[in-house]
């Protein structure tokens, strides 16, 4: 049997001693799709629609259910899913509900009921898209010779590049799929074009497309034992060396230190961290939505190692976290902030929401806010 609260816990750093066991049943079901194997996708592991190790199964009865034992106390948010975003739970009309979010603080059993698969709706096969008249994909297969791979970039450009020649900040944002266009992304987007079609000090945003399966790893430097082998130091030198000057050759940019951000949430947060600490020659400006600090536990020997006040100082750091979003996120952020303004002493904005979830919805919200601190900055 599937362990996958046991799994979660192992994932992030105890924040309570109390252990429980949980028993997760599911007592209803659409009738059709027919669900043949359901999965729990949430904060415990990085909303992973198809972990196996999340996987609930047919008890002899034909219920899908599990119970797990050494449940830390903590509060869940989670969706279920039949292996992939395509095949989401929705409500009964077919539309996306919110997180389900579930707070351990006792032995208990958590009975759920789904209303609908979203494949199981003909209108949702097909979304339309969102992206404005201002993004552009440069390349379905842009050449990530770092990794041997090829991803798809996207691209914003302000509204007068066209009938001006001056020169543009840029910033770099990873999982493309969810910044401009709601048809791409499996939980909604962020509206990145939206909000700078709409705010002054024009910018130039380059999306670059997360690596699918390969997420997890791309976006961590390091290696841990529950996904395999870190490759997050070769995907920053893509960006660095492939990427940004192909960017800087291409189009009119300021390719300085000054006007060159990176931003991200979750694990795209914890990847621009790094971006920063590794890179400080090359970005100015970071933007740390959410990031999944939870999961290097060296990341503090990390930033004693590589930060400093020569070379970070003059750096801007924009944290944000929601109190909501589960595990350690609130307090591991807190903490890293402080660790940076002790050892560099950085241009430093730390925005926590009282009410502030781990989604796409949330980070759409706030993402005007970095970028106007950023720019004042």
């Amino acid at each position: 049997m599937k362990n996958i609260l046991l799994y979660c816990i192992l994932l992030f750093p105890v924040i309570s001693s109390a252990q429980y066991t949980v028993k997760v049943q599911i007592d209803s079901l659409p009738a059709s799709p027919a669900a043949t194997a359901i999965y729990i996708a949430g904060n415990f592991n990085n909303w992973n629609p198809t972990d196996e190790n999340s996987r609930i199964q047919k008890n002899d009865k034909g219920v899908f259910v599990i119970e797990i034992n050494n449940v830390e106390a903590a509060t869940y948010e989670l969706k279920f899913t039949r292996g992939s975003w395509d095949n989401v739970e929705t409500d009964k009309t077919g539309k996306e509900i919110a997180n389900r979010s579930v707070t351990i603080n006792a032995d208990t059993t958590l009975h759920f009921s789904i209303a609908g698969w979203k494949d199981g709706f003909p209108e949702n096969k097909k979304k339309v898209s969102t992206a404005g008249k201002h993004v552009q994909i440069i390349d379905t297969a842009f050449s990530v010779k770092s990794l041997n791979r090829t991803r798809r970039i996207w691209m914003y450009l302000p509204g007068d590049y066209e009938s001006s020649k001056k020169k543009y900040p840029v910033l770099y944002m990873h999982d493309g799929q969810n910044l401009f266009d709601n048809a791409t992304s499996f939980s909604g987007e962020w509206g990145v074009d939206e909000a700078l079609d709409s705010m002054k000090n024009p910018v130039i945003i380059v999306g670059i497309d997360n690596g699918g399966t390969k997420r997890m790893l791309e976006y961590n430097p390091d290696d841990t034992k529950q996904f395999g082998k870190g490759e997050g130091k070769q995907y920053l030198e893509f960006i660095v060396k492939e990427l940004k000057p192909y960017i800087d050759k291409n189009y009119r940019t300021l390719p300085d230190k000054q006007h060159t951000a990176i931003a991200g949430s979750s694990m795209g947060g914890l990847i621009s961290f790094y971006a920063g600490i590794y890179y400080p020659e090359t970005f100015g400006a970071l933007g740390v939505f959410s990031p999944s600090f939870w999961i290097n536990p060296q990341i503090k020997d990390e930033v004693k190692q590589w930060v400093n006040k020569k070379n970070n100082h003059s750096q801007q750091y924009f944290f944000y976290v929601g109190e909501k979003e589960g595990g350690p996120m609130a307090p591991d952020m807190r903490a890293m902030a402080e660790e940076m303004k002790q050892l560099a002493d950085p241009a430093m904005m730390v925005e926590v929401n009282p009410e502030g979830k781990h989604n796409e919805a949330d980070w759409r919200k706030v993402f005007p806010m970095f970028y106007t601190w950023v720019i004042k900055q």
